[in-house]
């Protein structure tokens, strides 16, 4: 039996990113027992990885106290493997008799192939969410097969990331209109706790539609993470803002449309040969240029983005796909 440690990231869209290097672990290593230490918030995305030990949760604390908690926690552990993915220095101190600690680079290659040059292969893992029998079951019930869904996550971590949600009530409504690309599809919204103002555009774009003919289904803030995955997987496209959940989906092999713009498609854009980005006429540099301080910024970037643009994407996405 090995002992091996994974050190990865805080924020959920990370975490799913750098699930490729665990993907990798778990199918090379068949005799490995696995312990990963992470964030609270992507915490519940590693319940079901096969012969998981236990997962370290990561509360950031004051000073970095909380790289002192993990030590506590894994220093009485010889460890065959640790792989860290947060650059620290936390797997030098601990007693491991090989240590992976991921570099990063400022070049503008994805992250997800960043990731894997923490193990120095040559193959670059596609990301991976392990689902639970529960999670499989209940998206299941919650989505049951028959109608296309298209999924959308109208919300971002940040307003700058944000796409305007009349727009994205518009391109639900042209999509599944009877001469759309998905014409009579089910719509599902996902999101967090909070981001149900977020939704509402999309509401009022589709006003006959309801909960009770089941032709809009709003998940946001109803959901865990692992029942979110699931129920991802079972859907026929994903819209949505660079996010945790545009990285999920993707992810989940889930046809993936990410919406572009302050953020830099080439290392965050959707992994994967499912996957496509647009964005408008502002490339990331020129955005990029513009607004240094764009964490400060309280109003989207994406405007130059228009309906017309991502609606062709879409359909591009859907017939290769």
């Amino acid at each position: 039996m090995q002992n091996v440690l994974l050190i990865t990231s805080t924020r959920i869209g990370d975490a799913i990113i750098n699930s490729g290097v665990l993907r990798y672990l778990v199918e090379t290593r068949p005799e490995a027992r696995f312990t990963i230490a992470c964030g609270p918030l992507a915490a519940p995305l590693f319940a079901a990885v096969p012969r998981l030990d236990r997962v370290i949760v990561m509360a950031k604390k004051k000073a970095g106290a909380h790289w002192f908690d993990l030590w506590r926690a894994t220093i009485g552990q010889q460890w065959d493997l640790v792989v860290d993915l947060r650059c620290s220095a936390t797997a030098w101190a601990l007693r491991a008799k090989e240590r992976r600690i991921l570099r990063q680079t400022s070049a503008p290659i994805h992250k997800v192939a960043e990731a894997a040059t923490a193990l120095g292969i040559d193959t670059v893992p596609d990301p991976k969410i392990y689902l639970s029998d529960a999670a499989r079951a209940k998206a299941a019930e919650l989505l049951p097969d028959g109608t296309p869904v298209l999924a959308i996550c109208p919300s971002a971590s940040m307003p700058y990331k944000v796409w305007p949600g009349e727009r994205f009530g518009e391109l639900v409504k042209r999509l599944t209109a009877p001469d759309g690309a998905m014409a009579g599809a089910r719509v599902a919204i996902f999101g967090g706790p909070g981001d149900e103002a977020a939704a509402a555009p999309i509401h009022a774009a589709l006003p006959d539609a309801s909960p009770l003919d089941a032709g809009l289904l709003d998940f946001t803030g109803q959901l865990g993470l692992m029942d979110v995955a699931a129920c991802l997987q079972r859907t026929r496209l994903f819209i949505g803002n660079d996010s945790g959940l545009m990285h999920m989906a993707a992810a989940m092999q889930t046809p993936t449309l990410g919406l572009f713009g302050p953020s830099d498609e080439r290392r965050y854009g959707p992994y994967g040969a499912h996957c496509a980005i647009v964005r408008g006429a502002a490339g990331f540099a020129e955005i990029d240029a513009a607004f240094a301080d764009r964490r400060l910024h309280p109003e989207s970037l994406l405007l130059d983005l228009d309906v017309d643009a991502a609606l062709d994407a879409a359909a591009a996405l859907l017939q290769r796909s």
